[in-house]
């Protein structure tokens, strides 16, 4: 049960070395999974390692009651032969067989008891490990709506603080006055041109009435002058 002591103590150190540093959940959170995805493939090994030692031992006690019972078939063949006393060699043979298997079996069920009790907390540690895959996925999200937010609140604050929406304001205002000014220019053009065109009428109007005078001063001149040639003829 050491191995996952262990476990637990690396895992809890690497953990509070990257809160210390932590800077961006994301990482952290990854980083951790990575650290402990690594740690239970190191428990798998050594649950794994148990497992072969208690093989190990049961293969070793059955090695062990397979010779004593084959010393047995060996001293009952000797019975049968009349030959006591070779039977009896055999026996104590078997018996000391026996003594081992008994030593084996007694080590093989420590060790199955002890295996039995580490693939259990193999098992409740690798949901543990699943159950916080699920939590790091929650809280990456829950991280990443704050971070969020974070930058609108910041971004706002900048905004306020620059009065950047009062250029905006102030634009709009110099905008108004171009735009004034535009139309300003255009109503004096129209105003203008509308005053030489009046000119223009009004002199034609003085060119057409001189204009007239005249031809009426012609025709009187004229009139006169063929009254003047008539009396003279």
């Amino acid at each position: 049960m050491g191995i996952f002591k262990r476990f637990s103590d690396i895992l809890k150190a690497n953990i509070n070395d990257l809160i210390s540093k932590a800077e961006n959940p994301e990482k952290m959170l990854n980083q951790i999974m990575i650290e402990m995805n690594e740690q239970l493939i190191e428990s798998k090994k050594s649950v794994a390692s148990a497992i072969a030692d208690e093989k190990r031992l049961e293969r070793q006690m059955k090695d062990q009651l397979a010779q004593a019972q084959d010393w047995e078939k060996k001293a009952m063949l000797a019975v049968r032969a009349g030959k006591d006393d070779l039977a009896k060699e055999a026996l104590l043979r078997k018996q000391e067989y026996a003594g081992l298997a008994t030593q084996y079996k007694e080590q093989w069920e420590s060790q199955h008891a002890a295996v039995e009790k580490l693939k259990s907390s193999l098992r409740q540690l690798q949901g543990k490990i699943e159950e916080a895959g699920r939590k790091k996925n929650l809280l990456i999200a829950r991280a990443k709506r704050a971070e969020a937010q974070r930058q609108i609140q910041k971004t706002m604050g900048n905004l306020s603080d620059t009065g950047a929406f009062e250029v905006f304001d102030r634009m709009a205002a110099k905008v108004d006055k171009i735009e004034a000014e535009a139309d300003a220019m255009a109503e004096i053009e129209d105003f203008t041109a509308d005053g030489d065109l009046e000119k223009q009428f009004k002199a034609l109007e003085a060119g057409d009435t001189s204009t007239d005078a005249m031809l009426a001063e012609l025709k009187a001149k004229m009139q006169i002058e063929d009254k003047t040639g008539k009396s003279e003829t």
